[in-house]
């Protein structure tokens, strides 16, 4: 696609700080899930209920963000967000932590720099190796499908969101919300004049929030619940005793390295072996993912980042980057297909963009209404947009397949593996390692194809 800002522009202040917006709201709502997820389910076990900060979390993405723009020298147009491959590792951090919750949080500063260590690691191999077997092992036919399975794995998320009602309100009703979310961004995204083609996702979620608070409004009055879609106990939970205080607005968020200051005394052998087999092997699977999302968006950009800036630039930024992230907010980050997406549907590749996006991220954690508004946005409103988002990166991948010859059985039989695997859901666990559908899909992707190399075109 034919870009309207590439990866050096930089768009005037104002556009670019509703660009930056548009980009945060894109990865927010699953950055912020990340740490509740963990929460709930370490509560789940009947441990101490940890109460991770979604607002840390989202200071981590933004600091991981910039870490990871540095390292790739302002060339790799990719925001970075709390990854979900980390979930059950943050959970054996807490429940590894038989002594204190804070306990837990070192552990999440330990595993995440365990994890950033094997990306350093793998970054100074591909230094010194190059990246031509990287090419010969996941060739287009591999990763293609291997993006796809991204996009397509996401398709539940997207769709359970959309039958969602924050307030409790019928299933049918949040559909119709989604879709008028959907609608709206769709007609900005292709009808669109000029600045209103490149915010199509803040215009579809503002249409969206306004459709579903009219509605809740009615619902309210009119004692209808049915059609009552917004929960806004976020915005009164703001108050102090039904009081407005200083904390209304401006507070601190609760950050990982505060917390876990003090619990070496804690720290034994046996939980940091703990820690390292909860979240070494899984840094590993997440490198398959970083590999598919970079050669996703170095076909929208129509340059090669593995070569330029370089794997090992954007493997270092990816892992010191994730680092940062659990620094802060717990949570290891990862480059994030949404971002991918946003800037394949906006033509906006500009790095200017992504920098103002991470430091609006660090700096709203600190505005609690901002945040409250955040929470208030229905699920079904972001469904509608991550209909949208979660198929543009299905659909990037099938567009690398467009030149591989699928009239040769060696291709079909490739591409067929890998979707069936990604589509049917097919993944592995050993002990507390889980080896995800994308890994999994990849990897026996890459098995058929170099099973099947040795046949020679006639």
């Amino acid at each position: 696609m034919k870009l309207i800002y590439g990866i050096d522009a930089k768009p005037k202040f104002g556009q670019l700080i509703v660009f930056a917006i548009q980009q945060l709201l894109a990865i927010m709502a699953a950055t912020l899930v990340v740490p509740i997820n963990v929460s709930a389910a370490v509560a789940d076990l009947g441990l101490e209920n940890p109460n991770m900060s979604p607002a840390a979390a989202l200071v981590g993405a933004g600091a991981g963000t910039l870490v990871y723009v540095l390292f790739t020298l302002r060339k790799s147009p990719v925001f970075l967000g709390s990854s979900f491959a980390f979930i059950p590792s943050m959970i054996a951090a807490f429940t590894g932590a038989t002594t204190s919750v804070a306990l837990g949080y070192l552990g999440l500063v330990i595993g995440a720099a365990m994890a950033g260590l094997v990306y350093v690691v793998l970054a100074i191999i591909v230094k010194f190796a190059g990246t031509k077997w990287i090419d010969k092992l996941m060739p287009a036919v591999v990763i293609g499908p291997t993006v796809s399975i991204i996009g397509l794995g996401l398709a539940g998320s997207a769709v359970g969101q959309l039958q969602s009602a924050n307030a409790g309100g019928d299933y049918r009703i949040a559909i119709l919300v989604g879709l008028v979310t959907l609608a709206v961004t769709m007609l900005f995204s292709v009808y669109g004049k000029k600045f209103g083609k490149l915010i199509p996702f803040i215009l579809g979620i503002l249409s969206g929030y306004l459709f579903a608070t009219v509605l809740t409004v009615i619902g309210n009055v009119a004692n209808i619940d049915a059609i009552k879609i917004i929960d806004y106990s976020a915005f009164t939970n703001l108050l102090t005793d039904g009081k407005v205080t200083i904390n209304t607005f401006v507070s601190l968020p609760d950050f990982t390295f505060l917390k876990a200051f003090g619990a070496f005394n804690g720290l034994s052998g046996s939980y940091i072996a703990t820690i390292a087999t909860a979240y070494v092997p899984v840094a590993f699977v997440v490198f398959a993912e970083h590999l598919a999302d970079h050669k996703n968006i170095s076909s929208i950009i129509e340059k090669d980042l593995l070569k330029e800036p370089g794997l090992h630039r954007t493997l270092l930024g990816d892992g010191i980057g994730s680092i940062a992230g659990a620094l802060f907010g717990g949570a290891p980050n990862t480059t994030y297909g949404e971002s991918i997406a946003c800037v394949a549907i906006t033509g906006n590749a500009s790095v200017a963009t992504i920098i103002t996006a991470a430091i609006l991220a660090i700096a709203i954690a600190f505005i609690n209404p901002f945040v409250a508004f955040v929470n208030t946005i229905p699920l079904c409103v972001m469904g509608g947009v991550c209909m949208a988002l979660y198929g543009f990166i299905a659909v990037s991948g099938l567009k690398m397949v467009q030149k591989v010859d699928l009239g040769d059985n060696r291709n079909l039989f490739v591409v067929s593996v890998i979707l069936i695997a990604g589509i049917g859901g097919l993944a592995v666990s050993f002990g507390s390692v889980n080896i995800t559908t994308v890994a999994c899909a990849l990897i026996l992707g890459v098995l058929t194809n170099l099973m099947l190399s040795g046949k020679k075109n006639k």
